[in-house]
């Protein structure tokens, strides 16, 4: 499919926009959180690119295990020094899509849910870099990050800050499939809820 149609916008922006942005139109918002992570070449939002997003929603305190959501990138940059952590190889056996499809389908799964991640900060401005490519706006969803939840159960500074490993390894999560974004997500979606309980939130 040609893409190249975006870059002609002016006035009209594309439906999958305007169905997304209808989502924020009631004020009463869902009570669905998403819970996602993207992998990608590198720790560069700006020059980096996303190789994959996973995602699981999360219901009334219980994970939605047959609400989730996974896609892969066809990669325009390679960086094989990137391979051991993520694994995700350029011509791999995975279905892969073009980055704008990627951001189309998950705009469309997130909806109105409150978003969270670790270092979540991180995903979103990968998100938002992808839909300014297309001269669109930014995310408008609400986010929450699982270690600013930590840092502030345990009173720690900003600037304080713990990986997802440390977290998982202080409240006893397996990590299983770590360092895939849908295996990420579920794990993330694990301590946010443990976070949350603690909270009182």
């Amino acid at each position: 499919m040609n893409w190249n149609w975006f870059k002609k916008i002016t006035k009209d922006k594309p439906k999958f926009w305007e169905t997304y942005l209808s989502n924020f139109e009631d004020k009463v918002r869902s009570n669905r959180y998403v819970v996602f992570d993207c992998e990608t070449t590198g720790l560069d939002y700006k020059k980096d690119r996303i190789l994959s997003i996973g995602a699981v929603a999360i219901v009334d305190n219980m994970i939605q295990v047959n609400d989730y959501f996974e896609v892969f990138v066809i990669q325009d940059l390679f960086k094989p020094e990137s391979v051991p952590i993520h694994g995700i190889m350029r011509n791999g056996n995975e279905d892969k899509i073009v980055e704008v499809e990627a951001i189309i389908r998950f705009l469309d799964y997130i909806k109105d849910a409150t978003l969270i991640g670790h270092h979540v900060n991180f995903d979103i401005e990968l998100i938002n870099e992808a839909l300014d490519k297309l001269n669109l706006g930014t995310i408008k969803n609400e986010y929450m990050d699982t270690d600013a939840m930590y840092q502030k159960l345990k009173h720690l500074p900003f600037e304080e800050h713990r990986s997802l490993d440390e977290l998982c390894d202080i409240y006893k999560i397996r990590k299983s499939d770590r360092h895939t974004a849908s295996g990420d997500a579920f794990i993330t979606a694990l301590l946010f809820l443990k976070l949350r309980k603690k909270l009182e939130i």
